[in-house]
């Protein structure tokens, strides 16, 4: 540790009686011990690269759960910038924390967690789904006008109105609209098999909502948007039956269908410590890794409380002094031990994660493959801690 990074280093303040600094001031650090460093061009890249597949209709761009762990401001203006039409959201706090940030582009939030939601909804025009007959009746009932969204059941078996209740859904909703207590902007669905690139449950969910869209065009309504891709679903559906596409995982470089994307994310961290350790010694808790040789060990500043996934321990490498090393040891909440054997390694040298790959360091699919879970949940799971840093 420098002297620059020391904890008496970092508290500071202004003057007090008789000039002496107030030693409870928290002065920020400017050198972290570990950074997601996010590359705005990628994003753009990315959405470019969609446009490319779908040059018609709208994209809109997922910037919920903090845009996957890489920040939702930043990330959402780089959408934006790279061709995205419209923003999307999961809870409608998220839309209106970003919207209270100066942010005006469209956007849509499909789960109504804040009270008199439509109301907070139409004061930010912010579009909101319906899932179901009394969620639609709730919205009616705040008498705003608010653009509404009305979701259909097609085979997630998760958000949206089932076969049996949607004629009376769309026959209420016709009739809110004309007394003017909403506005059926959108009509949509969500996919269950598209990660896996299954085509034919695809279409199946595709026909069912091209049904639904008949009866409710049927009952008089005229939606603006219809919509039920997401990233992989944009390889399997015929573009030309609905206008919108709803971009979520590909934005930040997950590649489910191989269309060339890349990943926004690197995850770099410190080198806090070097010591030398010997043949026969155990390292981290419960010493499930025993060195087998004199070795070097680094201590690197990042655990699990960070987001690296503990069931990645005995598999996981991090990129370190121009080559991959491997993880020694359990993955601990706020640190980890890497194997150097007699490398040469300095503290404050910096170690990757994960990054795209293109010096050889690993990736985040090698982390989720490591811990036996998603690439989403990797990058979902970056916490606070973490510095996050922009590039392009």
């Amino acid at each position: 540790m420098s002297v620059n990074d020391s904890p008496a280093a970092a508290l500071s303040g202004s003057a007090v009686d008789g000039g002496v600094a107030d030693p409870t001031a928290f002065v920020p650090p400017t050198v972290f011990a570990a950074e997601a460093i996010v590359d705005l061009e990628a994003i753009r890249h990315n959405i470019r690269t969609f446009r490319a597949h779908y040059p018609q209709g709208k994209i809109m761009a997922a910037v919920k759960a903090d845009a996957f762990g890489h920040g939702a401001p930043a990330s959402a203006t780089a959408a934006l910038e790279g061709g995205a039409d419209l923003l999307g959201f999961a809870r409608l706090s998220e839309a209106l924390q970003l919207r209270a940030t100066g942010e005006e582009a469209p956007m849509f939030a499909w789960l109504n967690d804040v009270p008199n939601f439509a109301r907070h909804a139409r004061a930010n025009d912010i579009d909101i789904s319906v899932s179901g007959l009394d969620n639609l009746r709730a919205v009616a009932a705040e008498n705003t006008g608010v653009n509404v969204h009305l979701e259909v059941e097609t085979g997630l078996n998760r958000g949206g109105t089932v076969a049996a209740e949607w004629e009376t859904l769309v026959a209420e909703a016709a009739r809110f609209e004309a007394e003017g207590s909403l506005s059926i902007r959108g009509i949509w669905s969500h996919l269950s098999h598209a990660g896996d690139l299954d085509a034919e449950r695809t279409r199946a969910q595709s026909d069912r909502l091209q049904q639904a869209i008949q009866t409710a065009r049927a009952a008089g309504l005229d939606p603006e948007f219809t919509h039920l891709a997401n990233s992989s679903g944009v390889s399997l559906i015929d573009p030309s039956l609905y206008n919108m596409v709803r971009l979520g995982a590909g934005v930040y470089g997950i590649d489910e269908a191989g269309i060339g994307l890349r990943h926004a994310m690197t995850l770099t961290a410190r080198v806090m410590q070097v010591k030398r350790a010997f043949a026969g010694e155990g390292v981290s808790y419960s010493h499930t890794y025993t060195l087998e040789r004199d070795t070097t060990l680094a201590l690197i500043a990042v655990g699990y409380a960070d987001g690296l996934p503990w069931a990645a321990a005995g598999k996981a490498e991090v990129w370190l002094g121009g080559k991959r090393r491997r993880v020694a040891g359990r993955i601990s909440m706020d640190q980890i031990m890497v194997d150097l054997g007699d490398d040469p390694v300095a503290e404050g040298d910096t170690a990757i994660l994960f990054g795209p790959g293109t010096q050889g360091e690993p990736t985040v699919s090698e982390w989720a493959a490591w811990a036996g879970t998603l690439e989403h949940e990797i990058y979902c799971g970056i916490g606070a801690r973490i510095n996050r840093r922009y590039i392009n």
